[in-house]
């Protein structure tokens, strides 16, 4: 066994223990406020921010190189591992949505869980066999995994470096403006902000959705005048997003407003107000669509959401 090689393994189980030793600070930090009830805000970002930027990229570049080599020997426990990859995935992509503060502490928690599993396969499992390998130099690997790692955080959509700095800087500004009375102007900033990432940075737009939803909890429900809450759906048909993963929800709703004729409804169904929503579609479509709340809770919220009459259809 190459002495270089040796070394490389040392390298990537270093890596593997920086990257596990951030999430588990920053989860604990996360789960610290959660139990206090405080504003859960901050720790969430700062997580988000740190799994975008480091843990995520960290496992696409796994797989182009470490995965790869290993994967004719070992099929099967590669295939279980990019599913593990996929499940980190969606379940850091699910902290941005999270509303209540002990069920966004147990969500980090078992990430943080499943990532240290994952971390001890990898460093039991997979750098073994590739150090064994006669044909595959692991030194090579790692070279090839560095330049994938910086490729992965430097693409669209990871938010890293000084994008998760002002991440974190933004949601505690706006925050700080709806703890004061500014709640609509917070969430007007917050949206626009929105529309202007969410097609070049999809994972600043998730946390940035969260923080909508936080927003939007400063300010007490008004549907308008009692007559917006007699309108009749009618024929217009029914979206039901209660069982979607909350990630889901807004893109289904904005696609499926988008496939609308001029003039044309849709009635959404969800289980809290979509507020968020609304301020979204303001940013984006001005004066080009209608909302008027049909049910207002507590348990189920039902929203006729069309196009007026002159909007433009792409």
């Amino acid at each position: 066994m190459a002495e270089r090689d040796e070394e490389a393994g040392r390298a990537i189980r270093a890596h593997h223990e920086e990257l596990l030793e951030g999430v588990r600070a920053k989860t604990a930090a996360l789960a610290g406020t959660a139990a206090a009830g405080e504003a859960f805000d901050h720790p969430r970002a700062e997580l988000i921010a740190y799994l975008a930027g480091e843990v995520l990229p960290h496992a696409a570049a796994e797989e182009g190189t470490i995965y790869r080599a290993v994967a004719a020997g070992l099929t099967e426990t590669v295939d279980a591992m990019v599913a593990e990859h996929r499940l980190l995935e969606a379940k850091a992509e699910a902290l941005a949505s999270v509303e209540d503060p002990q069920a966004c502490a147990t969500l980090a928690c078992e990430f943080s869980d499943l990532f240290a599993r994952h971390v001890a396969d990898e460093n039991d499992v997979l750098l073994p066999a590739l150090l064994r390998s006669d044909t595959t130099s692991l030194a090579d690997v790692l070279g090839d995994m560095a330049r994938a790692f910086s490729a992965a955080k430097a693409g669209p959509g990871s938010p890293h470096g000084a994008e998760a700095v002002l991440s974190v800087a933004l949601s505690d500004a706006l925050v700080g403006l709806a703890r004061a009375g500014g709640g609509d102007e917070a969430c007007r900033q917050a949206a626009a902000t929105w529309s202007q990432v969410r097609h070049d940075h999809p994972r600043l737009a998730v946390a940035l959705t969260a923080l909508l939803h936080r927003l939007a909890r400063f300010q007490p429900h008004d549907p308008g005048p009692e007559h917006e809450m007699q309108v009749v759906g009618g024929d217009d048909p029914a979206l039901d997003v209660r069982r979607l993963a909350p990630a889901q929800r807004h893109q289904l709703i904005f696609t499926t407003w988008s496939a609308l004729a001029p003039a044309a409804a849709f009635v959404l169904v969800n289980d809290h107000d979509p507020k968020p929503l609304r301020y979204q579609f303001a940013a984006e479509h001005p004066d080009e669509f209608s909302w008027d709340y049909l049910e207002a809770g507590p348990k189920v919220w039902k929203v006729r959401i069309g196009r007026t009459p002159t909007s433009a259809v792409a």
